[in-house]
């Protein structure tokens, strides 16, 4: 490593997972930065890296490893490395002890102490802090730095009360717990005045989030979003991830009623069969997720459905996987996230007899994502001939290409346009792809 008498100037961090993760990088990069430290483009440039873990699937806690081994130089040095996530939390003794490479250990709900850690190593000590305090970390964190993007996440809720049994999180990141109305409004201020216009507020169980208002009123987080939906220039407002049992009444209205609030919803189901959601604690049924989604779509007919699928759970029959194909082409999601079961260690699904074999998993995965596939590019079509407003924020793969992010969160290509990154622009969808459409642009809107 680089001299441990010697403060690192440089850092670099690499998140893994979630947005939350994302949320939590970009926290741990202005922490750094008001240390003093400079961004890295690249972590083998860095005398600090942060590889910011997540460990809700095997093959990702092993990436971290593979990434260890690739920061060192082609003179045996390496920088600085400190794991933190949800790896960190669940494999902390386990680190220290596979590699020696390893100068820091931090949880998620530890990792406001990083500087101290990072002190304790230059100083020789023992560098890891995986406790959940109860002091919330966001008490302790510097404030936001403006991030020059015009959308950002925002996390409102951490932790998970629901115990699926295939799940860590309850046990890395900790029973649900929801940051205060003013944190959240004063963060989301400070967002807007930097130029953001698109919020997505993030949790594990975003839709659990509760608190008072600032008149000591109890609220949910229909009325968080319609709070933020009265903030001058903030123009968008998205959530994820929601659990099935946490959608409010109140929640579905607000699709309805709140115009800056987005079309689209990811909420989870896992699986078509009541057998297999029962054996994994999921706690709602195949029928009550389908009202559900009815009653969403009543309120707010254009809306996008978003899911996660996990194929190959214990005891999954062929039976019980067809159910799942079947909810997919009941639902006819926009999108989705689908994954072969992955047993993590203390999860009581780990030990469950019935134990998929991956080549049942691999062949059922495929048909899964052919079916997912098929819906979203059906969506993505059905798009085209629609006069819509997206947000612009990128520049394309091609020159005079920009991308911008249309109300159901797709991707729409744009050309020869005077409009930059930031604006929110009419745009006519005149083609549709797997995975992007393309827009011509009518008339700039306002910004």
């Amino acid at each position: 490593m680089t001299d441990p008498k010697t403060p690192p100037k440089t850092f670099h961090v690499k998140s893994f997972g979630c947005q939350m993760n994302v949320y939590d990088g970009e926290r741990m990069s202005e922490m750094l930065g008001a240390r003093g430290m400079i961004a890295a483009a690249e972590g083998i440039d860095a005398d600090l890296v942060v590889l910011n873990t997540c460990h809700i699937r095997e093959k990702a806690a092993e990436k971290v490893y593979s990434d260890i081994g690739r920061l060192k130089r082609e003179d045996g040095s390496r920088p600085m490395i400190a794991v933190a996530g949800c790896v960190a939390q669940a494999e902390g003794a386990e680190i220290t002890r596979r590699t020696r490479s390893v100068d820091i250990v931090v949880g998620p709900q530890a990792y406001h102490r990083l500087p101290g850690l990072i002190d304790d190593a230059l100083a020789g000590r023992a560098a890891v802090d995986t406790d959940m305090p109860e002091q919330s970390k966001f008490d302790a964190l510097p404030a936001r730095a403006k991030q020059g993007r015009p959308s950002a996440f925002l996390t409102v809720q951490e932790g998970c009360d629901k115990f699926c049994t295939y799940c860590v999180v309850p046990y890395t990141r900790g029973a649900e717990v929801s940051r205060t109305w003013t944190e959240i409004n004063d963060e989301v201020r400070f967002l807007i005045d930097a130029g953001v216009k698109e919020i997505t507020l993030l949790g594990q169980n975003v839709n659990a989030w509760s608190g008072e208002d600032d008149k000591g009123r109890a609220q949910g987080l229909d009325g968080l979003i319609r709070a933020l939906d009265a903030l001058p220039g903030l123009a968008r407002i998205r959530y994820t991830t929601s659990h099935p049992n946490d959608m409010t009444e109140g929640l579905i209205r607000a699709h309805a009623e709140v115009e800056k609030l987005m079309p689209f919803l990811h909420l989870p189901v896992q699986s078509g069969s009541d057998r297999i959601l029962k054996a994994m604690n999921r706690s709602h049924s195949r029928e009550s997720y389908l009202r559900i989604i009815e009653r969403v779509r009543t309120a707010r007919p254009d809306i996008a459905m978003s899911g996660d699928f996990i194929v190959g759970f214990p005891g999954e029959s062929d039976a019980e996987f067809e159910e799942t194909l079947s909810i997919v082409r009941e639902v006819a999601y926009s999108q989705c996230f689908s994954f072969k079961y992955s047993p993590r260690p203390g999860t009581p699904a780990a030990g469950m007899n019935g134990q998929v074999a991956p080549a049942v998993m691999d062949e059922r995965l495929q048909r899964l994502q052919a079916a997912i596939n098929a819906d979203q590019l059906a969506f993505n079509r059905a798009t085209v001939g629609k006069r819509t407003t997206i947000l612009l924020e990128r520049a394309g793969k091609h020159p005079g290409q920009i991308v911008g992010k249309s109300p159901w969160l797709q991707s729409v290509i744009v050309e020869n346009t005077d409009a930059r990154i930031g604006d929110l622009i009419e745009v006519d969808i005149v083609s549709a792809g797997p995975n992007s459409l393309g827009g011509v642009v009518t008339a700039r809107q306002a910004a």
